[in-house]
């Protein structure tokens, strides 16, 4: 299996991610006709060179954009995309979600790339928008509808299906420190929509006291990888770097690597998780029933009871509930206040999961929703939702059984 590695020990941006596609084999050329279907030719070019940093030689990519020393922007004082320092846009550069979906959807760009980039630009534009209280179409795209981080998102997607890669696997992501400056002011680093994009993801911070991951960089990340983790076993084929534009106190670079992996069982995305056990014999099953509802709304992973007999012969419950390990306090609480329970015990767990994907199947009852279990790529099998089979019976006036019959027979032709 081809692995992908992303080692962001000095965090990553967007043009940072394209010089290091490039230094790993992207073709220079390929990229440009690509990104030259966004019809977009007047508004940047891009300028690839070979550079280094603490001696550590790379390739670094400049999206040069024609009106920028109108502004006077100096590259040697911000960070590598120029996302979080443009105060002043050019007009094209207000672009918001929807003129961005049009831009790519209407293009020539294969539907592959076009899914991966739409993806990223929607994993930002939920950050901004939670951020600013807003919805995903009315937030105002200042950082990321500007020209270089369409160019950095969609040549993000071109370069890695062009590069035929099974996995993406990373390393915990550097954010940095300090304080950045951007269109709303000065912000803390990591910027609000780096922070919110990457939540759930292993970060580190305070390698240097600059902002090392952008909000592009983040969303590239959030979107492309598989698995975490800082330890990978691999073999090693090819190591390229991608050179950042400041000179830090480590190495400004982005170090990717491709990889095969022998063992795919290896790969399979585990998570770590917490099982939190107690056994309760003073609550009514109706008392019971509740708090396992409330627990499934509060997000744990699964809650389910199992039927015990305690000391002095009582007949009791095992409560078990499955969550994150960030959220094991939050599901501590959550127990003590919903049930009568005075201790519980916690277990560190991996949790191992198939992929799950979702396609819309039609019938001659009307549309039911696949989901589709997936493993090394693969679908191995495919089952209705409940839900949507229960609403084609009743408007059918049939049972849920002749639904499901229904739906074998569609699948099987």
């Amino acid at each position: 299996m081809n692995i992908l590695y992303y080692d962001c020990f000095s965090g990553i941006s967007g043009d940072m991610n394209l010089a290091a596609m490039i230094d790993l084999g992207a073709e220079p050329d390929i990229l440009k006709s690509e990104l030259a279907k966004l019809g977009l030719a007047d508004e940047f070019s891009l300028k690839i060179s070979q550079d280094s940093r603490k001696g550590i030689f790379g390739t670094r990519v400049d999206v040069e954009l024609p009106h920028e020393h109108h502004h006077g922007h100096d590259h040697g004082h911000h960070h590598h995309d120029h996302e979080h320092t443009h105060a002043h846009h050019h007009h094209h550069e207000h672009r918001n979600l929807k003129d961005i979906e049009e831009l790519i959807s209407s293009s020539n760009l294969s539907d592959k790339v076009k899914t991966t980039s739409l993806a990223i630009f929607k994993r930002v534009a939920e950050a901004e928008a939670k951020i600013h209280g807003s919805t995903i179409y009315e937030v105002h795209f200042h950082e990321v509808g500007a020209t270089d981080s369409i160019v950095d998102i969609v040549g993000a997607a071109i370069c890695f299906h062009e590069l035929e890669i099974d996995q993406v696997w990373c390393s915990s992501i550097e954010l940095g420190g300090g304080f950045v400056n951007c269109a709303h002011g000065k912000m803390p680093v990591p910027a609000p929509a780096t922070s919110e994009i990457l939540a759930g993801l292993p970060s580190t911070q305070g390698a240097v006291q600059k902002e090392t991951t952008t909000p592009t960089g983040a969303a590239i990340l959030a979107e492309m990888v598989d698995n975490f983790t800082d330890s990978p076993r691999m073999a090693v084929q090819k190591t390229a770097y991608g050179i950042g534009h400041r000179d830090n106190e480590i190495p400004n670079v982005l170090r990717v690597q491709l990889a095969k992996v022998e063992q795919q069982a290896e790969s399979l995305p585990t998570v770590s998780a917490r099982l939190l056990q107690c056994n309760i014999d003073d609550m009514t099953g109706e008392m019971l029933g509740a708090a396992l509802d409330q627990l499934m709304e509060d997000g744990a992973m699964d809650v389910h009871f199992t039927p015990i007999v305690m000391k002095k012969n009582r007949p009791a419950t095992t409560l078990s509930l499955l969550c994150s390990a960030e959220d094991e306090d939050k599901f501590k609480r959550l127990i003590f206040k919903h049930t009568s329970t005075l201790g519980i015990k916690s277990i560190a767990i991996e949790k191992t999961v198939l992929g799950i994907s979702f396609d819309k199947l039609e019938t001659a009852l009307g549309t039911v929703t696949m989901k589709n279990a997936i493993l090394d790529g693969e679908v191995i099998r495919s089952k209705p939702e409940l839900e949507d089979c229960r609403t084609l019976a009743k408007k059918n006036g049939i049972p849920l059984s002749e639904v499901y019959l229904q739906i074998g027979k569609v699948r099987d032709i």
